[in-house]
């Protein structure tokens, strides 16, 4: 198998971890009692997905890593790990600022994490991908359905971070579903925009508030959720899928 130059991502993760990026000090951080009620439990609901431990995505990269003589993945890995939990820190770091309660559990993040209990690291790294995507387009949103400078440039920090995660996760799948022939590999990806498109819908039903607020229907929203994942899971047909 042709993985990516995991050097680089190791690279990437590490500079990254020694040089964490805070929110600016002194943005105005005005939350209005609307806004607060309008995004206060969606902001619990992925701060509390940025918390995960990690366990059993370490456990699955760390016989991948083993299996497939890739041995910087187990600390790519962890560094991944640590900068979720980084974000999950400055969410909470906001939400206790303006006083939004913490969950402690929602039926969402138990589907996600269950998912990922059992799973190897390709289904692990399916799952994740997903999950950061569908961010990406909900920090956007949640940028838009806010007046707080602060909980803006947060989400734009946010962002940059996840897409360099849906880079690095992209790049992994592509290079483990490369090994398939076309008619299975072509089997593989519909599944997962299924799983995702579904997982989408999941989230416009749940995020309602927020997402309508940055002028979101749910088609709309479903379209903007399929456009990152074409253009970072589905290659274009006819043209040779390259690693490294």
């Amino acid at each position: 198998m042709l993985l990516p130059d995991l050097k680089i991502w190791l690279n990437h993760f590490e500079y990254h971890a020694a040089n964490r990026r805070p929110v600016p000090e002194g943005l105005p951080d005005v939350l209005t009692e609307e806004e607060r009620q309008r995004i206060a439990p969606s902001i619990a609901t992925f701060q509390l997905g940025e918390s995960s431990d990690g366990r059993s995505l370490l456990r699955a990269a760390k016989r991948f890593a083993k299996r497939h003589n890739a041995a910087p993945l187990e600390r790519i890995t962890e560094l991944f790990i640590k900068e979720e939990q980084h974000h999950a820190g400055l969410l909470r770091g906001f939400m206790e600022d303006h006083q939004i309660p913490l969950k402690r559990r929602d039926w969402t993040d138990d589907i996600f994490r269950h998912v990922r209990k059992f799973a190897g690291y390709e289904l692990c790294t399916s799952v994740l991908v997903s999950a950061e995507l569908i961010g990406n387009v909900y920090y956007r949103a949640l940028e838009v359905a806010t007046g707080c400078r602060r909980l803006q440039v947060l989400c734009r920090m946010l962002v940059s971070d996840e897409l360099a995660h849906v880079a690095f996760e992209s790049e992994m799948l592509q290079a483990i579903r490369a090994e398939r022939a076309p008619p299975l590999r072509m089997l593989t990806e519909v599944a997962h925009r299924f799983f995702f498109l579904g997982a989408a819908c999941v989230v416009w039903f749940t995020h309602r508030p927020v997402l309508r607020a940055a002028g979101y229907r749910l088609s709309t929203f479903l379209s903007a959720c399929d456009a990152q994942f074409r253009f970072y899971l589905l290659p274009p047909r006819g043209v040779p899928v390259t690693n490294g």
